[in-house]
Parts: structure tokens; C-alpha cells; sequence
């Protein structure tokens, strides 16, 4: 009689990377989409002036952020804390939502406006108005120091 030898199944032991792949190039994907967002950037040219002081003698007050509000050619906007990347293209409601947050933390905090030489007139004095109306009364403008010579 022959009979048949039933065999036993081995257990392999692998790790199954077919979900760690797809992790990954999600992730990837997610990177790609958002990286144009996190480098765009403006140039701001600033006008020139000989009696400009820095921006760590008008802040004073160590705890205090310095908070820059620019305009660029076009008039879109960004908000800056302490120096850090531009935060750009938000929209006015934006803007004086974060000056305002920033202010909450830090009272003492120094507003300046800065736009581009060729900046509209109009885009900057709208923007002081609206920081005026939101309540931050103190707002300084944003220039380079003229290098004599």
C-alpha cells in the first residue's frame, strides 16, 4: 500500500516590506507636493536710509519678539517673528491674526512694516490702517541702513 507522506508547512520568518513601501513613497509624495510651498520666497528690496537703526535697539526689551510684516511688488504679504523664514501669501485677516497672537504672548512687541522699493504706496498705508485698526497703534517702517561712500 502506498500511502502518501503529508508534509509540514515551514513558518518563514520575513518581514513583510510591502507596507513600509508604501508608507514611504506617500510620504514622499506629501514631501514633493509641499516643498514648492516651503521655498518660495520674495526678495524685498528696501529703501535706503542714514538714520535707520537696527532692529535690536528699537526691540529693548530681551523677552520681547520683534515682529516684521512685509509687502512685496505685488502686494502679497508675509509675517516674520524674530528674524525666523518669512511666513508668505497670507491674506490681511492672517497677518493681523498672527501680529495679534504674537502680541498676546509678547506685548512689548515691536510691529514694523517693510515693503519692496517699488511697492505701491497705497499697499503699505493699507496695511498700517489695518494694523492701526486691529489695535496695534505703534508700527514702525522697515529701511537699509545707506552705506556711506
Amino acid at each position: 500500500m502506498a500511502g502518501y507522506v503529508r508534509k509540514k508547512r515551514q513558518l518563514k520568518a520575513e518581514i513583510n516590506v510591502v507596507p513600509y513601501i508604501d508608507v514611504m513613497l506617500v510620504l514622499l509624495i506629501i514631501f514633493m507636493v509641499t516643498s514648492p510651498f516651503v521655498t518660495q520666497g520674495v526678495e524685498v528690496d528696501l529703501p535706503k536710509t542714514e538714520s535707520a537703526k537696527p532692529a535690536s535697539d528699537i526691540a529693548g526689551d530681551s523677552d520681547a519678539s520683534f515682529i516684521i510684516v512685509e509687502v512685496d511688488k505685488q502686494g502679497n504679504l508675509g509675517v516674520s517673528v524674530n528674524d525666523q523664514d518669512m511666513v508668505r501669501g497670507l491674506s490681511m485677516n492672517e497677518v493681523i491674526t498672527r501680529v495679534k497672537a504674537e502680541r498676546s504672548i509678547s506685548p512689548k512687541s515691536p510691529v514694523a512694516v517693510g515693503g519692496d522699493q517699488q511697492t505701491s504706496y497705497a499697499d503699505i498705508v493699507l496695511v498700517l490702517d489695518q494694523l492701526n485698526k486691529a489695535g496695534i497703534e505703534k508700527v514702525g517702517l522697515l529701511t537699509d541702513i545707506k552705506e556711506n561712500g
